[in-house]
């Protein structure tokens, strides 16, 4: 058995003495795993790093065995991410949403998604919103997409401004006011044709949103816990924000 893609590094663990099992998200062949033999060589660990993009070739007897990787870079974007804690927060982050989907499983789009969104964890202010769409991204991929388009109650796609928590529908102004108590925020960067960009508030809103549909969906199901890398990046994102309105006000000043 043998296959030839292009893949984006997850994760590695040791295997023996100087092997690494490599853990990737593939553009054809899904989140899958291998043996690269000389893994943890001096030569190979720089390679083997979260976020870099490479060239694979997988070989194994049977379908079914874990197999071997060759590994050739594409884009080494780990030395660029590495000291940023937001950049490496959001990784991580992503990496575990990955991993609630099967392994082997081809999601073509969610593959182009992170590429793209490796590209950008270095800008910080993007990385909220970056990360939030990604999760919105997977809910979907799962089968438990929310539905922002339009109001749950009159089918209005004008002033959607909160989420339903029992369907994960927008509702609009004018229906949900009753019952604001009962439902979530809609943050403004989510609503439809929206222009402007999220600030904290609005991150902080977004992550309620995702981690409850999360939360009631696949991890109480599945028994597992929330990531400690996605609190992590909220507490990144929050001292990035912070310091920002600090630096601001000196200049203010």
């Amino acid at each position: 058995m043998e296959w030839r893609d292009e893949g984006i590094i997850l994760g590695t663990r040791k295997h023996g003495e100087t092997s690494a099992v490599l853990e990737v998200m593939t553009r054809t062949h899904g989140r899958h795993l291998g043996l690269v033999r000389g893994g943890r060589s001096r030569k190979q660990q720089p390679l083997l790093q979260a976020g870099n993009r490479v060239d694979l070739i997988w070989r194994a007897r049977l379908d079914e065995h874990l197999g071997t990787f060759q590994a050739e870079p594409i884009e080494l974007n780990a030395a660029r991410l590495i000291d940023s804690a937001v950049a490496v927060y959001a990784l991580q982050t992503l990496a575990a949403h990955l991993r609630l989907l099967p392994e082997r499983d081809p999601h073509a789009g969610l593959y182009e998604t992170l590429a793209i969104l490796i590209a950008h964890l270095n800008d910080a202010e993007a990385v909220g919103e970056l990360v939030v769409r990604f999760e919105l991204l997977v809910l979907d991929e799962l089968g438990f997409g929310l539905d922002l388009s339009e109001c749950a109650a009159t089918g209005a796609v004008e002033d959607l401004t909160y989420v339903s928590p029992k369907s994960g529908r927008a509702v609009s102004r004018a229906a949900g006011e009753p019952w604001r108590d009962k439902l979530f925020p809609l943050p403004p960067f989510l609503r439809r044709g929206a222009r402007q960009g999220a600030d904290l508030a609005a991150i902080e809103d977004a992550f309620r949103l995702s981690s409850f549909f999360f939360a009631r969906h696949v991890y109480e199901p599945r028994g597992i816990e929330v990531p400690d890398a996605r609190s992590g990046l909220l507490m990144a994102l929050r001292k990035f924000y912070g310091a920002r309105a600090i630096s601001h006000g000196e200049t203010a000043a």
